[in-house]
């Protein structure tokens, strides 16, 4: 939460810095607080005025103890490519 509010206030401080970037919140994790992680981050994003695009379902990959397992969570690894689809589109639509 203290790099949220450090670079708020610096992207505040530089005329609204991140406004119309487009920004996407991703969480790896082994057990629970993916959600209040995943809503922080897009929180920091909306009252930053930053463009958010979705995805198929939230952009959390579940893994086990090691850096790895994320790998093996087929449906998160969908999301994620979901979201980079939009992404993608979504910055060639503003680009145009």
């Amino acid at each position: 939460m203290g790099v949220c509010l450090v670079a708020g206030l610096v992207a505040k401080a530089n005329q609204d810095m991140f406004r119309r970037k487009v920004g996407a919140s991703v969480v790896a994790v082994r057990r629970g607080g993916a959600i209040h992680a995943f809503d922080t981050m897009n929180h920091f994003f909306f009252i930053s005025q930053m463009v958010v695009p979705g995805s198929s379902y939230w952009n959390i990959g579940l893994g086990g103890l090691g850096p790895e397992d994320v790998k093996g969570d087929e449906e998160g690894l969908m999301i994620m490519q979901t979201l980079g689809v939009n992404m993608a589109w979504l910055l060639k639509k503003i680009n145009d």
